[in-house]
Formats: structure tokens, sequence, C-alpha cells
């Protein structure tokens, strides 16, 4: 049994391959009706068109490759940095139309970074969204006061890094900043959908 047939096994994906048959050879179409399961999401999700440019600023060289790998399958062009700094010349020549920002980085922290990208006219219309492990609640809320859009706790899923960007988009699906009311009410949770 190879490692596909291993994985699909252990999640219980349509059934054990009879002996002998290929690995590669496509589920029965009774196999996919009942390899399925139940819809995780109670509605379609709306994605941002493909090709958006998302930035990736986060120090965990984990967490960029996790979010890049997750946002590249969705056919988003994704640009990284390690620091504040690198993230800030990225955004100011590369002009992405979102970024994810961790808040505890080396030297310039996430909350001086976004105090900049608001500041900066060709930057200050950016819809960001703010990463960090630490649950202050009183971080959600100063990262809120200053000009983020959103805000996502690590560890974060698949499905709640969707849920954030779809919030974000307009009608033309390009993520755009969110009115100041509505930014209150981001990060916490109650639209955010589990995986």
């Amino acid at each position: 049994m190879d490692v596909y047939e291993r994985i699909k096994r252990l999640f219980g994906w349509g059934k054990p391959a009879a002996p002998g048959a290929r690995a590669d050879a496509p589920d029965s179409p009774d196999d996919k009706a009942t390899s399925a399961g139940p819809e995780r999401r109670g509605k379609a999700r709306t994605n941002a068109r493909p090709g958006t440019r998302m930035l990736v600023i986060d120090d965990s060289a984990t967490i960029v490759a996790l979010l890049s790998r997750m946002l590249r399958q969705n056919d988003y062009h994704v640009l990284e940095a390690s620091d504040a700094e690198q993230g800030l010349e990225i955004a100011r020549t590369e002009s992405p139309e979102l970024v994810f920002l961790d808040i505890v980085l080396p030297g310039m922290d996430g909350f001086a970074a976004l105090r900049q990208l608001r500041r900066d006219p060709y930057t200050r219309d950016i819809p960001v969204i703010m990463i960090s492990g630490n649950e202050q609640a009183t971080e959600q809320f100063y990262v809120h006061r200053i000009g983020a859009d959103d805000f996502m706790k690590k560890p974060f899923s698949r499905a709640e890094v969707f849920a954030r960007i779809e919030r974000l988009l307009d009608a033309n699906r390009v993520p755009k900043r969110l009115p100041p009311a509505a930014r209150t009410t981001a990060g916490t949770g109650d639209d955010a959908e589990t995986s």
C-alpha cells in the first residue's frame, strides 16, 4: 500500500484499493459520494480573483511557508518578508492588494509597521490583517485603533484565513479596507469558520 492509500485510509477517503489495483486510478463515483462527507461550510466561499497579490510579513519561516502555500493553492501571487523593514519596502514597490502582518517582529514591530503603512500615500489603502500568537484582547483593540482591517490569532486554520480574506472583498472580488465601524468587530472570531 503506497503513502497515498495510507492517507486515504487514515482519513476515511474512499475504500481501500483492491489488491492489484493501481494507486493512481480514479475512485469510483460511489467512492466520491461517500468519501466527501458532510459539507463543512454552510455556504460557498467567495475567493479573491486569481492573481491577487498578497504580502506575508512574519519572522517565522514556518508561518510564512504555511500561509504562502495556502494562498498559492488558491492562485494568489504571494510576496514574502521576514521583517517589517523588508515588508514595508515590498509594500511600497510591489503594491500588494492585501497584507498579512505579524505583530511580534525583529527590529520594528508590527504596530510600528502598520502605522507606517497607514501614513504612506502609496500603502494607506491596502487592507491589513494582523496576526499574532498572543491572545491579549487589548492587542486586538489597539490594532483596530491604528488601522488594521482584521486580526487572526495563531495558530489559524485554512478556513479562518479564507474567511478573513472573503470579509474584505468588494463586489469585484478585490480586497478593500473596511469602513471604521466594521473594523471594530473584526477579529472576534464570530464570523470565522472552523475547520
